[in-house]
């Protein structure tokens, strides 16, 4: 396992205390965070809105997202969508959002991942069949060029619909930091897979600055 795995009983507190604590690290007046998608993900965002209160300045953040499906960003399942209703709509604000547009392809964000050069922090999440951000098992994306941030993608297997804009392994390893949030049961396998190491399990080839996996009793398993 790329980082080190730190087991709590609530993961998106966690993950909310550790958001504030890179923000007052940062190393430039504006902190870059991407986001991320999923039902854990929404949990931290509401958290992280809550918590931060006032200890986050929203008007010193920026926006990205790590990873988007190919629908409308007021689609059901735009991770967009999901990150305005759990956290933007409730701290009001931030200095500036860049949601990911399908319609545009992936080129104009990876000019824009480009031009930033290095995010604070990007979140993740892990799925079952080992897969983060939209970097799926046996897909395209995994062998994308060095040179390439973002790129399209889909999942071989049909489990995971719509194609996916996503960050590359390049593209996230631009990460300060990397927060790999995983809660439930059905994580543990995938987890597992990880902390062995298994060139198989996507999640497994993430590498960064820095990487804490925040992971409840339920996914850690054995681990803990």
């Amino acid at each position: 396992m790329h980082g080190s795995l730190v087991v709590v009983d609530d993961v998106p507190g966690e993950f909310a205390e550790r958001v504030i604590e890179a923000f007052h690290r940062r190393p430039s007046d504006i902190f870059s965070i991407a986001l991320s998608g999923g039902e854990t993900a929404r949990e931290c965002y509401e958290r992280l809105a809550r918590d931060a209160d006032t200890q986050i300045d929203w008007w010193k953040v920026d926006v990205y997202w790590g990873d988007e499906r190919c629908v409308p960003l007021d689609d059901p399942d735009s991770n967009y969508r999901l990150a305005r209703e759990a956290l933007l709509d409730q701290v009001g604000a931030a200095n500036a959002t860049y949601p990911m547009r399908a319609e545009d392809g992936p080129d104009p964000y990876q000019l824009r991942v480009g031009e930033l050069g290095r995010f604070d922090l990007v979140h993740l999440g892990l799925g079952p069949d080992g897969h983060t951000a939209s970097l799926f098992p046996g897909s395209p994306a995994l062998d994308a060029d060095p040179g390439r941030l973002v790129v399209s993608n889909t999942d071989p297997t049909g489990h995971n619909r719509h194609e996916r804009l996503t960050l590359t392994y390049a593209g996230i390893a631009r990460a300060r930091l990397v927060l790999v949030t995983v809660a439930g049961a059905d994580k543990r396998e995938a987890l597992a897979r990880v902390a062995a190491g298994d060139p198989t399990c996507p999640a497994s080839l993430v590498h960064a600055d820095r990487i804490v996996w925040l992971a409840d009793p339920a996914a850690a398993g054995d681990l803990a």
